[in-house]
């Protein structure tokens, strides 16, 4: 060929299929066409790797999320409970020993719901790899002769995702004996137990900001419950230098999303973390959010020199905003 006279060259991957193709019989190659189609929707709309990334951004939040335990009437759906179906007197007829032995049950069981999940996820994206690897096979005769594997592989990866998307919920606590106690009552109330997730509890980072002396925080839930929760604000000073920055620490409990701390030392590092109030029922809580601020270094405007040499006051007790 001469280099001045350019021939036409076809595509490289419709080369590689025309070499493809040379290898099989026309039915055999119309075959290897039709299965291999078969494979790339599968892993196309079924394991698409957008797919699997939105499955593990789901993990990821439920490993941050709150577990509890709610107790039902057995003919109630668990999210249906309010002050007039389930009083607070149910919590009285159930035996505490006994329902502190279930709290135990349900943190075991999410913790091994959370590991179930986490193996899963691992085994679609095992999968997704494997299939890649026969989709990328140079000779199409192995694929054909394999195919009874692939269908298996694929109907076994459906099975995954199956179970996968079913255990996202977290399901019903099994009682192996009553929670409520002999009451000499002539009719003693049927209940059962499920576990319940809560979004967690997420600092603002746009809207939490740090001034000389003072930091305004705000955090937030991704999905807003019915009721106004209670929170445990924590905070403490960064590498303190004398005894008494040491005491640059503190819980506060909060009835709100927003919070101002006052009387801190400018220009100081600070870690806050934010977390819900201790709850009856809570089971499993892996973690809780937190953020690090730095008061700004000068004072702000309009403060004179004579104040500028004033000791600092102790911490009051914190207000909420």
């Amino acid at each position: 060929m001469k280099l001045d006279s350019p021939q036409p060259f076809l595509d490289t991957e419709e080369g590689e299929e025309v070499e493809d193709q040379q290898l099989l019989e026309p039915e055999a190659w119309s075959t290897y066409t039709e299965r291999r189609n078969t494979l790339r929707e599968f892993l196309a709309s079924d394991l698409s790797p957008h797919l699997l990334r939105r499955h593990h951004a789901r993990m990821q939040l439920l490993k941050k999320c709150s577990y509890y335990i709610e107790i039902l009437p057995k003919h109630l759906a668990l999210g249906d409970q309010n002050s007039l179906v389930l009083p607070n007197t149910m919590f009285q007829l159930i035996d505490p020993w006994k329902f502190q032995r279930m709290k135990k049950v349900g943190t075991a069981q999410t913790k091994i719901q959370l590991l179930l999940l986490g193996d899963l996820l691992e085994q679609l994206d095992r999968g997704r790899l494997e299939l890649d690897s026969l989709l990328e096979s140079p000779d199409p005769r192995p694929f054909l002769a394999g195919w009874g594997l692939v269908e298996q592989r694929l109907a076994d990866l459906s099975a995954v995702m199956d179970n996968f998307l079913a255990m996202m919920v977290p399901g019903r606590l099994h009682i192996k004996h009553r929670l409520v106690s002999d009451i000499g009552a002539t009719k003693i109330p049927h209940i059962r137990l499920m576990l319940s997730t809560k979004m967690p509890v997420m600092f603002d980072r746009k809207e939490s900001v740090a001034h000389w002396d003072w930091v305004s925080l705000r955090w937030f839930v991704t999905i807003q419950p019915a009721v106004q929760e209670q929170f445990e604000l924590r905070f403490k000073l960064l590498e303190p230098r004398t005894q008494q920055e040491c005491m640059q620490c503190g819980v506060i409990p909060v009835a709100a999303c927003t919070f101002e701390v006052h009387n801190l030392l400018p220009n100081r590092t600070y870690k806050f973390t934010v977390k819900r109030a201790e709850s009856y029922t809570l089971v499993y809580e892996p973690w809780r959010d937190s953020l690090t601020l730095q008061t700004t270094p000068g004072p702000p405007e309009g403060l004179t020199p004579s104040q500028l040499g004033k000791p600092s006051l102790p911490l009051p007790a914190p207000t909420e905003r």
